[in-house]
């Protein structure tokens, strides 16, 4: 199947074939869009929702974008920022309770695994503390989208990418050190 890409339309798939590159896009992205959202919205229902509602949209178009991975990532964005605007459900933004902490197996070292856990929720509490675009920053790039992904996903030139990624980090330390009085 061959995709063609022209910088003045989206890509369409030239043998008809939408629905298996929609279907392969699918099996490739959602996992990792699903990721993003989890950890940024800390509810894995409202997160399986956008992601769901983003593939959605994607279906209902038709046609592929240039960038697939930035233009799903833009769309489940604003759909998390829709939600948070009109409240219809409050949104528990990197809360301290998380239902998806494994079971202790009995062969883990139980101390090392609580150990975890308080680091994790340090970290979500540190979040807290940056700004959003910081803390979408940072979970974007951990959950492994490219810079271009990023750039395109909060609008910003591929090049500062980089440079605002080391600012949220920056960021990021602070906050840490001043709500745990230690380093990262």
């Amino acid at each position: 199947m061959a995709i063609e890409s022209r910088p003045d339309r989206p890509s369409t798939v030239s043998d008809g074939g939408f629905e298996a590159a929609f279907s392969s896009l699918f099996n490739e992205r959602f996992r990792r869009l699903f990721g993003y959202l989890a950890r940024i919205t800390g509810d894995g229902d409202l997160a399986s929702d956008l992601a769901q509602g983003a593939f959605v949209q994607l279906y209902q178009r038709g046609s592929l974008p240039n960038d697939p991975g930035a233009w799903l990532l833009t769309v489940a964005n604003n759909r998390l920022r829709d939600h948070q605007r009109t409240g219809r459900r409050r949104l528990t933004l990197l809360s301290h309770r998380r239902t998806d902490v494994p079971v202790p197996s009995p062969w883990q070292d139980a101390e090392a695994q609580v150990q975890r856990q308080e680091r994790r929720a340090q970290v979500r509490l540190a979040l807290e503390d940056v700004s959003p675009r910081d803390r979408e920053l940072l979970l974007m790039h951990h959950a492994g989208y490219s810079y271009r992904e990023i750039a395109t996903a909060l609008g910003v030139a591929n090049g500062s990418v980089g440079t605002l990624l080391r600012r949220a980090g920056v960021a990021f330390r602070g906050a840490f050190e001043r709500r745990f009085d230690a380093s990262v």
